[in-house]
């Protein structure tokens, strides 16, 4: 049955939404819809420019027989920093403060909504970069991860400092811990990655940057190539950092265990 414009505009901006950075042709809409093509660009037409108001994202076309529309979501910078200076305010809260300098974040990492937008931002630092697998190890970094590979529409996949018989084979490596100066072991099933893959790492804390050391080290065991790494907060950290290039959306200004203040800013996302 032939659908009223007004259903058809609803319905294709919650496919749209549902299904970022996949290329879907104007025939899939014109046979989902009954309608004719002139009718469904129209009303991609009134969606793109709906989207663009909003902030929403973009809506880009691929001409040709093979060609379609895709959603790339994206966040306006001003929106992003709004949400991530708010997020620093609520890790500045006193209460957050732990042994050793780190701060408490997995009550924000388990809100849905927030993980939506914190995948949203970081996503949207990598649009263009044709990312094929989003990076992290188990296990605080793994919801910031998922939520990264959706608005992306690519695998995630999760390092584990031990093996899990249901990996299978795995490939490992050994890494300094960069704050505990330690040896350390890594590994990932070695079905997870394929050999030529850009790859984006996340995780959710750094601190000498050992961790995420590791990851890159993990990335050149597969052949693979890193594409960039993000972070969700990092710390000031009194020493050589293992890694240089990086981005952080918050940075832990400042720890004071004797006042039980944390200082915590806007990271170096925000100074390009």
């Amino acid at each position: 049955m032939k659908t009223r414009r007004s259903e058809r505009l609803i319905d294709m901006t919650h496919y749209l939404l549902d299904h970022p950075h996949k290329l879907v042709s104007l025939t899939f809409f014109a046979e989902r819809y009954q309608s004719a093509k002139s009718s469904i660009s129209e009303d991609l037409a009134i969606i793109k420019k709906t989207f663009q108001q909003r902030g929403t994202g973009l809506l880009e076309t691929v001409p040709g027989a093979a060609g379609g529309v895709q959603f790339i979501p994206k966040i306006p910078y001003e929106e992003a920093k709004q949400f991530i200076m708010g997020l620093g305010d609520r890790l500045s809260e006193q209460d957050r403060l732990l042994p050793g300098g780190y701060v408490y974040l997995s009550d924000l990492l388990g809100q849905p909504d927030l993980l939506r937008q914190i995948g949203r931002v970081i996503a949207s630092m990598y649009l263009d970069q044709k990312v094929d697998a989003v990076m992290t190890v188990a296990t605080k970094g793994v919801p910031i991860a998922q939520a990264v590979s959706y608005y992306l529409n690519v695998p995630f996949v999760i390092v584990r400092r031990d093996s899990k018989i249901t990996e299978g084979s795995t490939v490992s490596v050994n890494y300094v811990s960069g704050s505990s100066e330690r040896i350390e072991k890594m590994e990932l099933s070695k079905r997870s990655l394929a050999r030529g893959s850009r790859v984006l790492v996340v995780d959710d804390f750094m601190k000498g940057g050992g961790t995420v050391n590791g990851m890159k080290s993990l990335i050149e065991e597969f052949e693979a190539e890193l594409v960039g790494i993000t972070v969700f907060a990092e710390s000031k950290f009194n020493g050589q950092r293992a890694i240089n290039d990086y981005t952080s959306l918050l940075y832990v200004k400042d720890v004071d265990t004797q006042t039980k203040t944390i200082n915590v800013v806007p990271g170096n996302y925000f100074k390009d």
